[in-house]
């Protein structure tokens, strides 16, 4: 099974809920585009933060210098991201591939986050309430289903808003994976304890 991670947002909790995937299901993990935090990027958070001894972890197939949008990154390192280049890594485990940003985050002048997403891609939506979120979650739904794929499942992060949540589950049809609560910090046991209460639905994907 091959698991795309996507967020309504950026800074939602996409790499914390990729962690948890990838702990659940004991998944290989990849980044394809990391821009800014080359030191501490997402895949090394992600590896940290994992404990079993199963995962791979396959390096970025842009490693971009500016925390920027990765079309904006890229022009500053004097290059242009190629989807060509862009290339999946083999593998008989189950892998979670991790967006940035939201699916229409520009990868250059005409290719977007989303263009990365092929057909056999498990999808999931990263939802963190906000002022505004309930529109960027519909959003970004319509959005991928409008590209002919379907999203397989929601994760919501952050503080319970049961209002919001029933609203988007409702409306939409699509099955909860799990929430993610505002924890002081996460480490390898509280990952691994969402691991835990993920891993059936995960499955069931």
């Amino acid at each position: 099974m091959k698991i795309f991670i996507t967020g309504i947002s950026t800074d939602v909790g996409k790499t914390v809920t990729s962690a948890i995937v990838v702990e659940a299901l004991e998944a290989d993990y990849w980044k394809p585009i990391q821009a800014g935090d080359l030191d501490n990027s997402d895949s090394h958070k992600v590896k940290a933060q994992v404990s079993n001894s199963k995962s791979q972890f396959y390096p970025n197939a842009y490693k971009l210098n500016t925390p920027a949008s990765p079309h904006l990154a890229a022009e500053i390192d004097g290059i242009t991201i190629d989807l060509k280049e862009i290339k999946e890594p083999k593998t008989k485990n189950h892998l979670v591939i991790e967006g940035a940003g939201g699916i229409f985050v520009p990868l250059n002048e005409k290719d977007t986050i989303v263009d990365l997403i092929q057909p056999e891609y498990k999808i999931i939506v990263v939802s963190r309430h906000y002022l505004g979120s309930i529109n960027h979650t519909l959003l970004t739904i319509e959005a991928i289903q409008h590209r002919g794929f379907q999203v397989d499942g929601i994760v919501f992060s952050g503080n319970e808003n049961k209002s919001t949540e029933s609203l988007i589950l409702n409306k939409t049809g699509i099955k909860c994976i799990g929430r993610i609560e505002e924890e002081p910090y996460f480490d390898q046991n509280v990952i691994k304890e969402y691991a835990d209460l993920f891993r059936d639905n995960l499955l069931n994907l």
